[in-house]
């Protein structure tokens, strides 16, 4: 009777792992590190430009990436914050936010920091699912 159940919910489990996919772009602030863990999104996308600046006390964390398919692409991303330390803010991570980056299109996503301390950001970019 297990193996039977077992046999009956591993698919589940499996596709419930591959919606919950979080592979893409990984972008770095404090190393400039663009980390690609999807290929067909690294052949699709290029991170052009990777800057910080004060909003009001609070760090806007900006990335500028560029299309390089002729389609659109409906995309995700989210901010992580960091402190001085390298040490992750709590409570710190966004929502997932969609986008669309039209065809051999150039545009910026941004996010602003919650507290104060953050100083440097990670943004992952993935497709929308």
């Amino acid at each position: 009777m297990k193996k039977w159940l077992i046999v009956l919910l591993l698919p589940l489990a499996l596709a419930a792992c591959s919606s919950s996919q979080t592979a893409g772009i990984s972008v770095d602030s404090s190393t400039q590190k663009v980390l690609f863990g999807d290929n067909v999104l690294g052949h699709r996308l290029s991170v052009e430009q990777i800057s910080t600046q004060d909003n009001n006390g609070l760090v806007r964390g900006i990335v500028s990436v560029t299309s390089k398919y002729s389609g659109d692409q409906q995309l995700q991303y989210r901010f992580y914050w960091y402190d001085a330390q390298g040490l992750e803010v709590n409570g710190s991570d966004s929502p997932w936010r969609t986008f669309i980056v039209r065809g051999l299109d150039t545009m910026s996503i941004q996010g602003v920091a919650i507290k104060p301390e953050a100083t440097q950001f990670r943004v992952q970019i993935r497709t929308l699912e």
